[in-house]
């Protein structure tokens, strides 16, 4: 079909690009520059606990981060004690045998905390599998988490009550979720932010690319925030992708990204906490990329020997996000002692409260499996739950 459109000698024609809004006007910078991200990471205190001069933080203009109060600092910096005493003793209790399988994000917790704390209570968090520190930091019962990785509940913490979604083991599945649930909450009228948590290995796959894409077309309130922690499961990042970060990614489908030193909570609360506020303003969605480390295995049942050698490991244990923290924390004297021990007490409360749930003996109901899986039973579940009923039933008149 020919374009309708007639010709006018020496006229060009507007290609629609060129006359959406410039976004990055407000920040005066072109849309390019917007979208783009910054040409470094952005951190704003170093690997020793200071804080970094303006001109050694990344920022440039349009891609400026003020540090975040002293207050909110310290909040975040509770859940991040936390969060290291819940990994460790996840761990341990895998271990013992009290837990069948945890992916702990040792070394991850600045960037799950900060992916938490810098929502609004009726924002929604779309986690992975890995982000047990996240949910906790939401606001989740640590002991409601902890029960699907004991393999005693499907899952134990009710979704619409915490506006946190079920932690996904399927790769991104949960990013095409948070963007359906921006759509229907723009379609309700509702102010809602949604943050979905990928890991580097997780935009290699297909559904990365859609959620991406019909997010930046609807101009949706989704921040997509990539935890790249260098290897997904034993494959390095350089055999994943050729792009010069994972936050470049961004400008081909029309929304802007960041890429921010995940490891460095100061920045991830500034950084995550801007593309809340513009999503919230209608300026979504973002992509931001936490440059970290995976410290610990994949999960207890992988043997990192196998591709990474203890010299890397040795190197990311200097970036330690608690350990620089603190030390900022302490420099600038808002963690005073009493503080220290206090928030320490808080976090071996939870580890307590994990071990004796996780020693407890459970009375399971294998028919259980069969609760909850759709709202109204199907007659496929209906007639397996009854199969696995009688069979019960014959099992336990043959052993009386």
């Amino acid at each position: 079909m020919s374009d309708p459109t007639p010709a006018v000698p020496g006229a060009a024609r507007t290609d629609e690009a060129e006359t959406r809004p410039n976004a990055g006007a407000a920040f005066g910078i072109s849309l390019e520059e917007y979208l783009l991200p910054a040409a470094r990471r952005i951190q704003l205190i170093g690997e020793d606990g200071t804080l970094l001069a303006p001109e050694e933080q990344g920022t440039e203009p349009g891609h400026e981060y003020p540090l975040p109060s002293a207050e909110e600092l310290l909040a975040a910096y509770r859940h991040l004690v936390i969060g290291r005493r819940v990994n460790d003793q996840a761990y341990a209790l895998v271990r013992q045998g009290r837990m069948a399988v945890y992916p702990s994000s040792h070394g991850q917790e600045a960037s799950e905390v900060a992916a938490a704390v810098c929502l609004g209570e009726d924002d929604w968090l779309f986690p992975t599998y890995r982000d047990t520190v996240a949910v906790i930091a939401r606001g989740v019962p640590p002991l409601e988490v902890m029960v699907a990785y004991q393999g005693t509940w499907h899952q134990g913490y009710d979704p619409q009550k915490h506006r946190v979604s079920i932690q996904s083991t399927p790769l991104t599945t949960q990013m095409l979720h948070a963007v359906g649930m921006a759509k229907a909450a723009r379609l309700r009228g509702e102010e809602v932010v949604c943050l979905a948590m990928v890991g580097d290995g997780g935009t290699s796959e297909g559904d990365f690319h859609e959620a991406l894409n019909f997010a930046a077309v609807f101009k949706l309130p989704v921040i997509f925030f990539v935890q790249n922690n260098k290897f997904a499961i034993s494959v390095p990042f350089a055999k994943q992708s050729a792009a010069p970060s994972l936050a470049h990614k961004a400008v081909g489908y029309g929304l802007a990204g960041e890429r921010v030193d995940g490891n460095d909570l100061g920045a991830l609360l500034a950084v995550l906490g801007r593309a809340v506020e513009l999503c919230r303003q209608g300026q979504g969605p973002f992509l931001v990329e936490a440059d970290t480390y995976r410290m610990q295995a994949h999960t207890n049942t992988d043997d990192p020997s196998r591709y990474r050698d203890d010299a890397e490991v040795k190197e990311w244990e200097a970036r330690d996000p608690l350990r620089r923290m603190t030390a900022y924390l302490e420099s600038t004297g808002a963690l005073t002692e009493e503080v220290s021990a206090q928030i320490a007490r808080d976090a071996e409360d939870v580890a307590q409260q994990l071990r004796d749930a996780m020693n407890a003996e459970t009375e399971l109901d294998p028919l259980e499996l069969f609760d909850h899986v759709y709202s109204v039973q199907t007659p496929q579940l209906a007639a397996q739950r009854a199969q696995l009923a009688e069979e019960l039933s014959r099992s336990e008149h043959q052993e009386a």
